[in-house]
């Protein structure tokens, strides 16, 4: 997709399920099920959606999915689809792992950062993407280190470390520009430290802000998720958010929404409606893996 001279996609790294009373907070069920139904579990589906900026003359990832590291308990638990993965998405633009140059990092839940590294052929676990620099805010890898009884189960190190080891990770501090005309979008709510994407380019705009707003059916500032560690702050930042994205017509990209990949968000009265423009990838390869052979 288009974004002035940019190129601006979704990958995919499957999908996976996440309890729907966490995702919804304090919306109640009756509420949330119409958006998202659960599962026996209450688990709903979600997809696994990095971000791939195209330039002139860099090509930039931000987020990584989940990976392929983890299987098991962990696989069951949260319902990891193995549609495709980010490599394989990566190259249905022929783009190899060592074309992307720089990995921008939203946080380092699993999630998000798992398929920044993999296991190679021994076994050893490396980085994904070898060449690029992997930019990270310095407030949340040291959360990720100091990680609370409610944050731990949401960090791996082994999705960070590596990177640390290969020399590839870089702390940066507050927003700053990773090329011209794609800058990142400091935001407190889920955690401390949330760094989104804003691409402008020609009078044009896409913002992506990861757990901020995770689907569509989070564009409602009180639809915060239960997962936020600081709910109001998201609340205030979404408040503050969403008139700019109506007024500047940006595209607002969903990294977990199994259906709506980007939508422009519109004004009506105080409300803001989404009006989806682009099929999240997630639902193209379900619709192939469910379609019937023939």
């Amino acid at each position: 997709m288009k974004v002035g001279a940019f190129d601006v996609d979704l990958l995919c790294d499957g999908t996976f399920r996440l309890d729907g009373g966490a995702m919804f907070g304090v919306v109640p069920k009756p509420l949330w099920e119409k958006k998202s139904a659960p599962d026996a579990s209450n688990r709903i589906l979600l997809g696994l959606h990095p971000l791939l900026v195209r330039t002139k003359d860099r090509v930039i990832l931000v987020d990584t999915g989940i990976g392929r590291k983890e299987t098991g308990k962990f696989a069951e638990i949260f319902a990891v689809g193995g549609e495709t993965d980010v490599v394989a998405s990566l190259a249905r633009f022929g783009l190899a792992p060592e074309d992307v140059d720089t990995v921008v990092c939203t946080h380092l839940h699993f999630d998000h950062a798992g398929g920044g590294t993999r296991r190679d052929a021994s076994g050893t676990i490396v980085p994904t993407f070898p060449r690029a620099r992997h930019l990270l805010q310095r407030v949340e890898l040291h959360d990720a280190t100091h990680a609370t009884a409610r944050s731990r189960a949401s960090y791996f190190p082994e999705n960070w470390e590596p990177l640390a080891a290969a020399g590839l990770l870089d702390l940066v501090d507050g927003e700053f520009e990773v090329a011209p005309g794609v800058r990142t979008v400091l935001m407190k709510g889920h955690i401390r430290a949330t760094q989104g994407v804003l691409v402008t380019s020609e009078g044009a705009g896409a913002i992506y802000v990861a757990d901020t707003i995770p689907t569509s059916a989070h564009v409602p500032a009180p639809w915060v998720m239960g997962y936020d560690l600081y709910p109001l702050d998201t609340l205030a930042f979404k408040e503050r958010l969403l008139p700019r994205i109506a007024d500047e017509g940006w595209m607002l990209f969903f990294e977990h929404d199994p259906v709506v990949g980007a939508a422009r968000i519109r004004r009506d009265g105080r409300d803001f409606v989404v009006e989806p423009v682009l099929e999240a990838p997630a639902a193209a390869y379900r619709s192939a893996a469910t379609a019937p052979a023939r």
